[in-house]
């Protein structure tokens, strides 16, 4: 069979490609917590001044994490006041972003509704999304008005993970947020698969006894103790690949082109 430039397939009919594994990404906070600037960041490494903030969309890119691809759809939520209307993202979201501003305590005690919001929908629905609690504008620190203590101590009580990035200066940073998430939702994913028997052939040794190592504390969270296996031989793990954005797609201005960029909303102003 001929190709569409009129040229032989050699290897005739290739195989259809599985789909990407999902995952979907809420981003919540109150207004001027910067929100839609960590969004437009870590989908373009651009940083953006002014925006409308009552325009909320959906993007979707194209990300390797740990070696691993996977389709991370991100929620540039609205909220005008605070909590509201939360039905459209607590179904839609597999992780959550709680965003405030370092240099805004209004914003910080905005992010405590959010997450009660968040911890009585995990106790209605028996399933516990994960949830990362973000201080934005670091490149403010002459105006900061919460501690970075503060938010430990909030992220320790709702048992969540604790950031504190720019979206202004810091890609990297932002970067390594959004591919945490898509970590936790992963690890809880496989926390969630049941169990399946350890057969030992009888010709074999008895694999060695857990041994217990402990983790260094984590953004100020406590330590915690885990039983690992020791094997005869390990592979080396290879270095996480650089994530590489290959598509962008706003669900309220569709591109007809695939392209390595945004597309921007009316209001944005790229630097």
């Amino acid at each position: 069979m001929s190709s569409m430039f009129g040229k032989p397939r050699a290897g005739g009919e290739q195989p259809a490609q599985s789909p990407l594994a999902e995952c979907n990404v809420a981003i919540l906070g109150c207004r001027g917590a910067g929100k839609s600037a960590l969004t437009v960041k870590f989908l373009t490494k651009r940083f953006i001044s002014e925006y409308d903030p009552n325009l909320e969309d959906t993007y979707a890119s194209e990300e390797l994490v740990d070696q691993q691809p996977v389709l991370l759809k991100v929620m540039d939520t609205a909220d005008q006041d605070g909590p509201g209307n939360c039905e459209r993202y607590l179904r839609w979201a597999s992780a959550f972003l709680v965003v405030y501003s370092i240099e805004d305590r209004k914003s910080f005690e905005g992010c405590q509704r959010y997450l009660e919001v968040l911890a009585l929908h995990a106790r209605g629905c028996q399933r516990r999304c994960p949830v990362l609690l973000l201080g934005n504008k670091l490149d403010m620190e002459q105006y900061r008005q919460v501690p970075a203590a503060e938010g430990m101590s909030l992220a320790s009580r709702f048992r969540c993970l604790f950031y504190e990035v720019s979206a202004c200066q810091d890609f990297a940073g932002v970067q390594h947020v959004f591919h945490e998430a898509v970590r936790e939702v992963r690890r809880q994913a496989e926390d969630s698969l049941p169990l399946r028997p350890l057969f030992i052939p009888e010709e074999r040794p008895c694999p060695p006894v857990a041994t217990s190592v402990a983790l260094p504390a984590r953004h100020g969270l406590a330590s915690c103790t885990f039983n690992t296996l020791s094997t005869v031989n390990y592979k080396e793990i290879p270095s996480v690949a650089q994530a590489k954005l290959v598509t962008v797609k706003s669900s309220r201005a569709q591109s007809k082109r695939k392209a390595p960029t945004l597309t921007l909303l009316k209001g944005f102003k790229i630097f």
